[in-house]
């Protein structure tokens, strides 16, 4: 009988359901990422469960979202340390962590996945989730270049899965993707928006097509660098310079791929040569997967483009 009851709530998706705000958040991934996420929900009231398999990553996420939650009073409560004290406090008492991501996500409305961009894993990951994850919560990826169709493959939840697709910094970065797919109800897709908005974002809408927006327009722009400088027709140096200058750009492609990670950008990049091997925007580079060939990422490792001290 518990078993028939339990399959009956899953079955359960009225619009009122789905509809109601997200106030509970289980975020998997301790990294970069998945911190700025929780720190930013963990400010505007949600509940948050930051996810990890390595205890301490995670003591690692919750000292560095405490440690920018401090830079933050700095600024807003430059003459009220106190009041700043019971903000961190505040804050901070809405964020707990777990290596458990099955044992949290019973009372959870939202799943958002930040690990490593790995088609199998993230389908591993929502796979299991699915089972026991209640019929309300809605699945979403922060991927920035896999399809969520294919992630939301793994599950039976297709009209409740989208993208949240954040950047980095997090914290400061006012734009969120949010990405429905061919799949994804209305209902769904709304909630996604309401809570993008509630976070404090600017949410944009896009389909589930490589790259979403902002990447779908600025790898090929990052990658058409590369290849203009390959060819002997400009410096890296200078068309950094060009493109700060006469595009008011803040960055240069070469410092913009150093900041992002040219083993990021490789991974992208390959990933949709394989899907559109024709598309002349999608090419490959040589001297791009030289520099990553050599373990040369660009300011993580202290050299990509440039040379870090």
């Amino acid at each position: 009988m518990a078993f028939f009851t339990h399959q009956v709530i899953r079955g359960l998706s009225s619009s009122a359901v789905r509809n109601a705000a997200i106030k509970h958040v289980t975020i998997i991934g301790g990294g970069q990422m998945g911190a700025g996420i929780a720190q930013v929900a963990a400010t505007t009231g949600h509940s948050v469960v930051l996810v990890d398999t390595n205890e301490e990553i995670l003591n690692k996420s919750a000292k560095g979202i405490e440690g920018s939650l401090k830079r933050v009073v700095k600024k807003k409560f430059a003459d009220k340390p106190e009041a700043g004290a019971e903000f961190i406090a505040k804050v901070m008492a809405n964020v707990s962590i777990s290596t458990d991501a099955v044992s949290v996500v019973g009372s959870t409305d939202l799943v958002l996945e930040a690990i490593v961009e790995n088609l199998k894993i993230k389908q591993g990951l929502f796979g299991a989730l699915d089972k026991v994850a209640p019929a309300h919560t809605i699945f979403a990826s922060n991927t920035s270049s896999l399809p969520i169709t294919d992630i939301a493959s793994s599950t039976s939840r297709l009209d409740r899965f989208g993208g949240l697709h954040f950047f980095n910094p997090v914290p400061m970065m006012k734009l969120v993707e949010v990405i429905g797919t061919s799949a994804t109800s209305q209902e769904t897709f709304d909630s996604l928006l309401a809570f993008s908005k509630a976070l404090g974002k600017t949410p944009v809408s896009c389909k589930d097509t490589p790259g979403f927006i902002v990447n779908r327009l600025l790898v090929p722009y990052m990658m058409e660098a590369i290849r203009l400088h390959e060819r002997g027709h400009g410096s890296k140096e200078d068309i950094d310079i060009a493109m700060k200058l006469g595009a008011g750009y803040p960055m240069g492609p070469f410092e913009l791929l150093d900041y992002v990670g040219l083993d990021t950008a490789k991974f992208i990049i390959d990933g949709w040569v394989e899907k559109d091997p024709d598309n002349p925007l999608m090419q490959p580079s040589e001297m791009l997967n030289k520099l990553v060939a050599d373990g040369k990422f660009g300011k993580k490792t202290g050299e990509g483009f440039y040379k870090y001290k």
